[in-house]
């Protein structure tokens, strides 16, 4: 089943209420957030009423709030760069 990815990217400050009220139906509150629909009409719909304030795409799954943050979090131990440009693995 297909989904929007919708995130966030612009404020509501200073926006109408209409603007500010689809923000809430949709589940966006703050800046950079994330969430996913299912693709439907009315999702569509809301969408373009917000359109210059996010940024959406067509997914095929949805993503946990956990598998989010898993996604976001770097990997363990550090890198070390010589001056030739090669990359050696640390602990």
């Amino acid at each position: 089943m297909p989904y929007f990815r919708i995130t966030l990217l612009r404020s509501a400050i200073g926006l109408p209420s209409k603007t500010t009220g689809v923000l809430k139906a949709l589940g966006l509150r703050k800046r950079m957030t994330t969430v996913y629909h299912p693709v439907s009409p009315d999702v569509a719909g809301q969408i373009m009423r917000i359109k210059e304030l996010v940024d959406v795409k067509e997914v095929e799954n949805a993503m946990t709030k956990e598998e989010i943050r898993d996604a976001r979090r770097p990997e363990r131990g550090y890198w070390v760069e010589s001056r030739r440009g090669e990359v050696l693995r640390g602990g």
